[in-house]
């Protein structure tokens, strides 16, 4: 089987204990599909690689159906049209799809989001026009609610979403303070991105950083981590403080329960005497109707230059596996995306 009849795909091998391994991921080559009547062939170009994915790779209970073990992992992908057998798609057209981590994929057209045949960043219906951005968008305009002068934080300040929270924030006149991992990325929050101050959350004094940094406390805090710095974050939310909560990355490969006291009497105390909204979101289960109205801000700001947007970019479809499991560790710095060729 010659490279251009083969279909290389990266498929679940075994469900993780704890942190994803290698080990955990097999690569594998077989026949390329061929596209029945009514159905389309699809060459993924990029792979976007988002934390959601550690969830499928478990069977527990979740919004979606996990992996099957020997399945290919799930993912959104951009691809082209190279062989079609459906009248409205065109071979060459670039599309936004869920083909997964495998070069080849058959579809329908159901789902399927035209990018037309010569878009100018094609991956980028994979971050700031895709899913992260409009993750960031919803959750912190319709959940958040921010009003011009208050005090908005957000984690993962330079990530796909954490760093589109923080520029819409400032773009709505809101006080950003971003949380991040190291010197380099903070930086980058304040000068690149505009956030007001941005915290590495690996000093010592985070919860004194961030006291002085929200000397006015915090009315909207983005939840994507958890952890420390949840920890370090409520005793500083306001009354009427929103918490829009899209993930809780620094969870996603523990085995069980946190060590240490037990903290949810006092969250809950907080949430009730403070009269906080906390409120979980699955953005295109809750607010897919809406994209329109993302697509069309989001586009003004970009050729405004109200946005700025840093991919991180690995070659190579067989990468992803290392790729993911340093995106679980904070490695990535902005939207992870696999270029498959």
């Amino acid at each position: 089987m010659t490279t251009q009849e083969q279909n290389r795909r990266i498929v679940l091998a075994s469900r993780p204990v704890g942190a994803p391994t290698e080990d955990d991921f097999r690569l594998e080559a077989v026949s390329k599909p061929s596209p029945k009547e009514g159905e389309v062939l699809l060459h993924t170009e990029y792979l976007s690689l988002d934390p959601y994915m550690r969830g499928r790779m478990s069977d527990a209970k979740s919004y979606a159906d996990p992996v099957e073990v020997n399945d290919v992992m799930v993912g959104g992908t951009v691809a082209r049209v190279v062989e079609s057998n459906l009248a409205d798609f065109e071979v060459g057209e670039w599309v936004l799809s869920f083909s997964g981590w495998q070069d080849y994929a058959i579809s329908n057209g159901e789902g399927l989001l035209k990018l037309g045949k010569n878009p100018e960043n094609p991956s980028y219906a994979l971050g700031v026009m895709g899913m992260p951005g409009f993750t960031a968008y919803m959750g912190l305009l319709d959940i958040g609610q921010p009003k011009a002068g208050e005090t908005v934080v957000v984690a993962a300040a330079t990530g796909a979403v954490g760093s589109m929270v923080g520029q819409i924030a400032k773009i709505k006149g809101c006080k950003v303070v971003g949380i991040a991992g190291g010197e380099e990325k903070c930086r980058y929050a304040k000068d690149v991105l505009g956030f007001d101050e941005c915290i590495d959350h690996r000093a010592d004094d985070l919860n004194e950083q961030l006291a002085s940094a929200c000397d006015q406390g915090i009315d909207v805090y983005f939840e994507n981590v958890g952890g420390k710095v949840f920890d370090a974050v409520m005793p500083l939310l306001n009354t009427g403080a929103r918490v829009p909560l899209c993930g809780l990355i620094s969870q996603y490969n523990n085995t069980g329960l946190p060590e240490g006291p037990d903290r949810m009497s006092l969250l809950m105390g907080q949430l009730l005497i403070k009269r906080i909204k906390m409120q979980g979101f699955i953005i295109f289960d809750d607010y897919a109707h809406r994209y329109n109205e993302f697509a069309e801000d989001m586009t003004q700001w970009l050729q405004a230059g109200k946005i700025q947007y840093r991919e991180h970019l690995v070659k190579g479809l067989e990468n992803a596996p290392q790729a993911f499991m340093g995106l679980l560790e904070g490695k990535n710095f902005g939207k992870l995306v696999v270029k498959t060729q």
